[in-house]
């Protein structure tokens, strides 16, 4: 599948907003399920930006670096890429890491993108069932002896 990047300030918007944070010690992803920019056609495909900020790492070669690793490591990733919006946040980490943890690691993120696991547990959208009201008449505490 192929490797866009997200372009412009409104789609980092709309991930940012709408995405999941999935936490590893060599990164941060923020991902959303895949769906097309106006008036483009259904085309599903990962369309990821990087982020490297100068408070991360100081020095433009190894933000360049990281960078590389990192597109390096999605591009070359044994199951592919699911369909979706994401933004990756590089640590330090990244750089000292051995590029089969930093393929590793984002595989096992990506596993978790909103369209390929449904049945989560926790807040995931599942509805829980809604006890029946109770009326006064079978109310077993209250009532007429």
């Amino acid at each position: 599948m192929a490797l866009d990047s997200l372009r412009g300030d409104r789609e980092f918007r709309k991930v940012r907003a709408h995405g999941v944070a999935v936490r590893d010690p060599l990164f941060t992803l923020r991902i959303t399920e895949y769906r097309p920019r106006h008036g483009e056609t259904w085309r599903p495909r990962a369309i990821i930006g990087i982020v490297i900020s100068k408070k991360t790492l100081k020095r433009a070669v190894d933000r360049n670096r990281a960078r590389r690793r990192v597109r390096e490591a999605l591009r070359t990733l044994p199951g592919g890429l699911p369909p979706c919006r994401a933004i990756l946040l590089p640590n330090p980490a990244v750089l000292t890491a051995d590029f089969a943890q930093v393929q590793g690691a984002l595989g096992r993120a990506l596993a978790r993108a909103p369209g390929r696991v449904k049945a989560r547990g926790g807040n995931s959208g599942s509805v829980r069932p809604v006890p029946d009201p109770v009326t006064p008449d079978s109310s077993p505490a209250g009532g007429t002896p």
